[in-house]
């Protein structure tokens, strides 16, 4: 998820934090092998398998898979296997505040302090440099406030105990301790701590939990039937593979297991490939949000082009943008991306919490946005 100063991340252990085919290389021209850019993703010591699921504009799927979804039994990713989706979980939230938006239950830029249960109101007041942070800001990344998983106590316990329940408003303390990265409103930070306040926001405005607003909203409307919100549960749901970390001794660590407590609203949603290709074909073609609020999410005035409300731009060399997310959390990592009009649209996925090289992950979306007849790659 690029963020342009540091790409979004929910780290803590968390490395931060269809038509169906699989392929390990791909016939060229001619016949000879051509290797897919995925498997450029792989690697035996930190990424032990990737997959992706594409869309073109007419709406042909292909899913392409490479190495192994468990190293100790070597079966493949499948299609519609879940995962943890980490900060595409943003996403939602977002379209969740903006519909609420849409139905005057709170606007954009109300102070987020009149949103909050009181002890959270007062400790976000506490550290506001004498200026209300705002929904918008905090939708956007420009509240200024310190992300807990940027606090390295923190970082150390979530390693060292990723099974144990985290309540938000605990996490809250643990922000709300540093002082903020900068003003209300004066730049662009990515903070976990933004969405974990939107998520308590959510419940404020309708009385229900952001994930109870965001099955309602979004996920049964869609149909996403392989996404949820597992709150504590600490394992994934059936099909799935392993989920792991890099270690010292070279052997890829499972960490399957994790209590997604410690993400909550900023990065707790388990998916799967053609939902999220779903979600952001909604979204983007405009059947989640009204005209006026899709143009609120995706203005990136405020962020200087980095971030809009939920989702960024990645602008390609052929001269095209694209808008998604990514998501990092322990053992994962997974970025959506689609076209404006929502017509194409990509994800894909690593079972490793080791961020795939740059190289390779343009390369992916140069072949899949850049390549189409009619555009300069």
């Amino acid at each position: 998820m690029p963020t342009r100063t540091a790409r979004p991340r929910l780290t803590a252990t968390m490395a931060a934090l269809t038509c169906a085919v699989t392929v390990s290389a791909m016939t060229g021209c001619g016949g000879d092998v051509a290797r897919s850019p995925l498997q450029d993703l792989v690697s035996a010591r930190t990424v032990p398998g990737a997959a992706e699921l594409s869309q073109d504009a007419q709406g042909a799927l292909r899913f392409t898979s490479a190495g192994v979804s468990d190293i100790r039994n070597g079966r493949p990713i499948g299609l519609t296997d879940r995962f943890r989706a980490g900060s595409i979980t943003k996403t939602v939230i977002a379209v969740v505040v903006l519909q609420l938006a849409s139905e005057h239950r709170l606007t954009v830029d109300d102070p987020v302090t009149g949103h909050l249960p009181q002890p959270t109101a007062d400790a976000v007041r506490r550290v506001r440099y004498g200026r209300d942070v705002t929904v918008r800001q905090l939708l956007t990344h420009t509240s200024g406030l310190f992300s807990y998983t940027d606090d390295l106590a923190f970082f150390h316990d979530v390693t060292d105990h990723r099974l144990t329940a985290r309540s938000p408003e605990t996490l809250v303390r643990t922000a709300v301790a540093h002082a903020p990265y900068a003003p209300p409103g004066a730049r662009y930070h990515y903070s976990n701590t933004d969405y974990l306040l939107l998520g308590m926001v959510i419940r404020q405005v309708t009385g229900h939990s952001y994930a109870t607003e965001a099955l309602r909203r979004v996920i049964t409307p869609l149909r996403l039937s392989g996404t949820s919100f597992p709150g504590t549960r600490t394992t994934l749901p059936a099909p799935h593979g392993r989920a792991y970390s890099a270690s010292a001794g070279g052997t890829p660590r499972d960490v399957t297991e994790l209590n997604p407590s410690v993400a909550g609203a900023a990065g707790e949603m388990v998916s799967t490939l053609p939902d999220l290709n779903r979600l952001f074909t909604a979204l983007l073609g405009g059947e989640l949000l009204p005209a006026p609020e899709l143009r609120t999410m995706l203005d990136t005035k405020a962020t200087g082009g980095r971030y809009g409300m939920g989702v960024f731009p990645v602008r390609l060399p052929c001269r095209r943008t694209v808008w998604g997310h990514n998501g990092e959390i322990n053992g994962s990592y997974v970025q959506t991306l689609g076209t404006a009009d929502g017509r194409q649209v990509v994800s894909y996925r690593v079972n490793s919490d080791t961020r795939p090289p740059t190289g390779a992950e343009a390369e992916l979306l140069r072949e899949d946005f850049c390549s189409a007849p009619g555009w300069d790659g």
